[in-house]
């Protein structure tokens, strides 16, 4: 999108030398070269063009930014024409912004292509995939791998299977996966091998892996699935997360500006919670505890200490309740008003955490729920959050009951099913007006 927002001002920039032979660029031009770059760049967005781009088809990427950019000059053209300021914008300019900017793209995608490509064939930035299916059908798709290295797949490890499968060879695939240090693993089977398949994610739902099943679909319409097309495959994503790619780099910028944002804001405040811990009772500031995060890696959480210092018997911890006696003078007021969080903004500004996603629970209670509730770990597919869906429903402080904590999952799940920009807007925008007041918060 950078790029492509660069192409463009370049684009304009040359056509205008070209036209009026000078760079001062009038102020009408620039606005112009505004309105484009938000319309390519929203076109391009809802056409998918952002996605897959290192290993769709080049004559794909041709023709749906052909499209777009046409589609854009069409416009533009249109509304020169129809509000009437032809007279004070060239056309010769606008359909050379058009053509140089849309070279540009091109020549830029084919390039990155290029680069990465021979990067890959070196055996860096891969994807290190665990194969589980017949011996056949595992031989065919290693060969589609070993075809097209430029894609950034190798295999880490295969799975062969013959048949129905027993709880012995689940226990063991379940090993080898994590053993293996694959980034996702591979279910290749045909259909009539389909119910393996729950077999297969039950095992696995320990993992954080991304998890793919590679069906042979050719003659069967499929609707409303997720597919996705890997080494000219085409694969059923089960659990695959929506933080990729561009969306990825979005979360991140959203992060880093409104964590800074809210960082400086709250720094005041901070300070005078600080003064009122320490003055109140004895003990540290801040109280610092690991947690599971992105890809159910551990990181260190930070918050203000609201409580008095105890021991916890190990491999214990003690969720607080209301009117706990371990609460410090101020700590009770600072639970309820969620002021205990504000130090989490520094784990969002490290990239360890984001501003939106599901709350990071203590490594105790990952252990214990991720038995009992289906899809658990599920939720360490995305960055943990300060805030998230499920909190900003009413589903936050204590979670007593196996349902309460049922519930609070299917919301997390949920968030990271239909992520978007807009939804972590209407997020934030729902914990300021109700979601750092709440009865279950203690």
């Amino acid at each position: 999108m950078v790029l492509d927002a660069i192409a463009i001002l370049a684009g304009g920039m040359a056509a205008y030398f070209y036209r009026f032979g000078h760079w001062d660029v009038e102020e009408r031009y620039f606005w112009a070269l505004t309105v484009i770059t938000l319309l390519l760049l929203m076109l391009n967005s809802s056409a998918d063009a952002y996605r897959r781009w290192r290993t769709r088809r080049f004559y794909e990427i041709l023709f749906k930014l052909l499209l777009v950019w046409g589609g854009v000059t069409v416009f533009a053209t249109s509304i020169i024409y129809f509000v009437h300021v032809a007279e004070r914008y060239s056309r010769l300019w606008l359909v050379l912004t058009m053509a140089l900017s849309f070279g540009i793209a091109v020549s830029v995608r084919w390039a990155a292509r290029a680069v990465l490509a021979r990067y890959r064939l070196r055996g860096r930035h891969r994807r290190h995939v665990f194969m589980i299916g017949p011996g056949a059908t595992l031989l065919g798709i290693s060969r589609h791998i070993r075809a097209q290295q430029v894609a950034g797949y190798s295999v880490a490890g295969v799975h062969r299977l013959s048949g129905d499968i027993d709880s012995e060879s689940l226990t063991c695939i379940s090993r080898r996966v994590a053993n293996s240090g694959c980034s996702e693993v591979w279910i290749c089977m045909p259909l009539s091998m389909g119910s393996v398949v729950q077999s297969l994610m039950y095992a696995l739902r320990y993992q954080t892996v991304e998890i793919r099943f590679f069906p042979e679909l050719s003659d069967l319409p499929l609707l409303n699935h997720r597919i996705s097309e890997i080494v000219g495959l085409y694969s059923i994503d089960l659990s695959v997360s929506p933080m990729a790619g561009g969306a990825r780099l979005i979360k991140r910028l959203e992060d880093i500006v409104l964590g800074t944002i809210l960082s400086v804001l709250a720094l005041p405040m901070c300070i005078v919670i600080a003064i009122a811990i320490k003055c109140s009772s004895p003990g540290p500031i801040l109280f610092k505890q690991h947690r599971t995060g992105f890809n159910g890696k551990r990181f260190k959480v930070y918050k203000f200490r609201s409580m008095k210092i105890h021991k916890e018997a190990h491999g214990q911890v003690t969720q607080a309740r209301k009117g706990d006696s371990r609460l410090t003078p101020i700590g009770a007021f600072l639970r309820r008003t969620s002021l205990d969080e504000l130090p989490q903004f520094y784990n969002v500004l490290q990239g360890r955490m984001s501003i939106v996603g599901p709350r990071p629970h203590a490594l105790a209670h990952n252990e214990h729920y991720k038995e009992l509730v289906q899809s658990y770990m599920q939720r360490h597919k995305v960055k943990p959050g300060i805030t998230g869906w499920a909190q900003v429903s009413g589903l936050r402080g204590e979670t007593d009951t196996l349902e309460k904590m049922q519930k609070r999952v299917q919301h997390d799940l949920w968030y990271i099913d239909n992520w978007s920009l807009t939804l972590d807007l209407k997020i934030i925008l729902l914990t300021f007006v109700k979601g750092f007041i709440g009865q279950n918060a203690y």
